[in-house]
């Protein structure tokens, strides 16, 4: 029996989120979703490193802090995994039912992974298939997240009080909160920047077709500046924030405006490299708009100056029908958020749908 009313958790680089979504069955039909709550907390540095959870008690102590803040209604969480550690691959498959087609996966993609097998957990998405001499063939993304990483956000959550129902790929969250609102007829790239991961999801006519998990974020412009200049992270991170990207300034912030400008341009190289890659592998069928999420994205200038290097338009991602119950029902404050939602809300989507 579905859910109709779920709580995503994303633990990032700098805040826990978490947003309880309602998807009855008439508002899924209109394609409606309804965030009743939602709710982040920020978590200091090195608690969570490279996107996995490296001291498991202060996310737990922020996680603790998110449920009595905003008084969620639940315990039970899906959880979002996605860093280095997680691999997302092409596989075809011969086609059987899904159960069976899971169980037997570990025998069948050995090879391809740089780790053992049975160090990872595997899931397969499928996404189109084929007719071939041998019969119909499944083709689909293959994910294989080390059991560790996995285990680190699961142990963090269970520490904090909460059930984890389910844990998925924070890319298939973020194409999940998409595709409410995808009329599924053009190529999209969906990236949402974080403070050290950027999740690239390409999505072609409604279906997650390539997921990248990239080790870059925009923290990587504030690390500059502080290395550069000598000062703290917090005062790094205003300066970056009132710089900006490919801005004009005046003479004094030339120099922090050029760090800022090559830090910055090392994730649009890694993001249009991403589509280039798409663009290679799918002749005449490439991106034809990238929406930009995440607290990375809203550095100002960074959507045209990804727009340039990329040759693509670049926009930003639609908000969610909000309860009044949320304390978002402020279309400024629900602004300041929106960034935050698509990977929190696409985790509950999963479970709800």
């Amino acid at each position: 029996m579905s859910r109709t009313r779920v709580i995503g958790l994303d633990i990032g680089t700098t805040a826990v989120r978490a947003a309880e979504v309602d998807v009855s069955r008439k508002g899924a039909a209109r394609g409606k979703v309804t965030v009743t709550k939602f709710g982040q907390v920020p978590l200091p540095l090195g608690a969570v490193r490279d996107g996995e959870v490296a001291e498991p008690q202060t996310v737990a102590t922020a996680i603790r802090q998110l449920w009595r803040d905003f008084k969620f209604g639940s315990r039970e969480v899906v959880l979002g995994v996605g860093n280095q550690r997680v691999m997302v691959r092409d596989l075809t498959m011969p086609a059987m039912p899904m159960d069976q087609l899971r169980s037997s996966l570990p025998f069948q993609v050995q090879d391809m992974l740089p780790v053992a097998v049975d160090d990872v957990i595997l899931d397969f998405y499928p996404t189109t298939s084929h007719e071939a001499p041998s019969g119909t063939m499944v083709n689909g993304l293959l994910v294989a997240a080390t059991k560790d990483t996995v285990h680190a956000n699961a142990a963090a959550a269970e520490t904090a009080g909460l059930r984890p129902l389910m844990v998925d790929l924070t890319g298939f969250a973020l194409a999940r909160y998409h595709a409410f609102n995808d009329e599924g007829g053009q190529v999209t790239a969906l990236v949402d920047i974080g403070a050290r991961v950027t999740v690239v999801v390409i999505m072609a006519y409604g279906v997650p077709r390539l997921v990248r998990i990239l080790p870059n974020g925009g923290q990587d412009a504030t690390d500059a500046l502080t290395n550069e200049l000598g000062v703290s992270a917090s005062e790094a991170e205003d300066l970056k924030r009132r710089i900006g990207v490919g801005m004009a300034v005046p003479p004094e912030l030339r120099g922090p405006a050029d760090t800022v400008n090559r830090a910055t341009q090392m994730l649009v190289e890694a993001i249009r490299n991403t589509l280039v890659y798409y663009a290679g592998n799918n002749p005449g069928a490439g991106v034809d708009v990238i929406v930009l999420s995440g607290g990375g994205s809203r550095l100002n200038g960074f959507g045209q100056f990804l727009s340039n290097a990329a040759r693509t338009m670049v926009t930003y991602g639609v908000v969610p029908q909000v309860s009044g119950s949320s304390g978002l029902q402020s279309g400024d404050r629900l602004s300041e958020v929106a960034h935050a939602l698509p990977i929190a809300v696409g985790l509950a989507l999963g479970e709800a749908a």
